[in-house]
């Protein structure tokens, strides 16, 4: 069987060196140039010929972390690698997944070409925005479920009245999952946006009173629904709240949001690099959960035993 080689891009180079300790194997050394005017080279400083590559990289913004990663895919080709894999722990560009008004792109379904276009011949990502994303692919996704670390956490919590909440309507089943994982009730906020990250109004549906309720979601971006969330689930007599996220995004006032909310703690996962920021946010590693995949998808095993449920 070929060997194995991982290689990283300058987004998520601690990640990527925690999965690679992880797997067992060393990075793959390159080398990135940027040119006076901002333009990118990348060349990789160790043979690749014949090797199952594994690319990790989130696309965060810029986008200049897409075409990075987009240049170290065709450099392996080019460089006659065996087969490409592109590891992608957060996928950017990913809310962008519908025609949902005249006139406007389709990010994820654009980023899928030209992932496919540049030579990538698989991805391995975790908790996409929208399940569909992967039909956007024409090569196969391993979509890795972030419930793999956040289930053995909020069981080591023992939490006695355990509720989860869906802070909006179009994440009911994700926190329908995490119900039916640990044979509890769930309860939804519906709210009303004026705008893309201002929230109008919100109402929660069903009974919190007395319980600890554990909001689900995806991303946290301005972390402006979570904590209105979590301050009308206190309001409503919840005994405690919490909030699990995969993507930390934390853009704008995030970290302000999350300071004045009622949340105990919010739960995210490294698959974007963290800096300083709350004292209720506590980060969990995905390292070992990707280390598996690829461990798997090199053996070609089957990646189901990663679930959970």
């Amino acid at each position: 069987m070929s060997s194995v080689k991982l290689f990283s891009g300058s987004a998520t180079l601690q990640l990527a060196s925690d999965i690679a300790h992880n797997y067992g194997n060393p990075l793959g050394t390159s080398e990135k140039q940027t040119f006076s005017d901002g333009e990118l080279g990348i060349y990789l400083t160790e043979s690749v010929r014949g090797c199952d590559v594994f690319l990790i990289q989130s696309t965060l913004p810029p986008a200049d972390n897409i075409l990075e990663l987009l240049l170290m895919i065709d450099a392996a080709k080019r460089a006659s690698a065996k087969q490409v894999t592109v590891v992608v722990p957060y996928f950017g560009y990913a809310r962008q997944d519908r025609k949902d008004k005249p006139r406007v792109s389709i990010a994820a379904k654009l980023m899928a070409n030209v992932f496919t276009s540049a030579g990538a011949d698989r991805l391995v990502t975790c908790d996409l925005h929208a399940q569909q994303i992967q039909g956007f692919f024409d090569i196969p996704v391993d979509h890795l479920d972030g419930s793999a670390i956040f289930v053995p956490y909020l069981k080591s919590l023992k939490l006695e009245n355990l509720i989860f909440a869906s802070p909006d309507v179009g994440g009911t089943a994700r926190a329908r999952a995490y119900a039916k994982m640990f044979e509890v009730d769930m309860v939804v906020c519906d709210k009303h946006r004026k705008r893309a990250n201002e929230i109008a109004s919100m109402q929660v549906i069903g009974d919190v009173e007395g319980k600890d309720v554990v909001l689900v979601d995806d991303m946290v971006d301005t972390a402006g629904t979570i904590s209105k969330a979590s301050v009308i689930i206190k309001e409503k007599g919840a005994k405690s709240v919490r909030a699990i996220a995969t993507h930390g995004v934390l853009s704008g006032n995030a970290h302000e949001n999350i300071e004045g909310s009622a949340l105990e703690e919010l739960i995210i996962t490294d698959t974007i690099p963290q800096g300083k920021g709350s004292s209720k946010i506590k980060v969990l590693t995905v390292a070992d959960l990707f280390a598996k995949a690829i461990r798997k998808i090199h053996d070609r095993e089957s990646i189901s035993s990663l679930f959970i449920g």
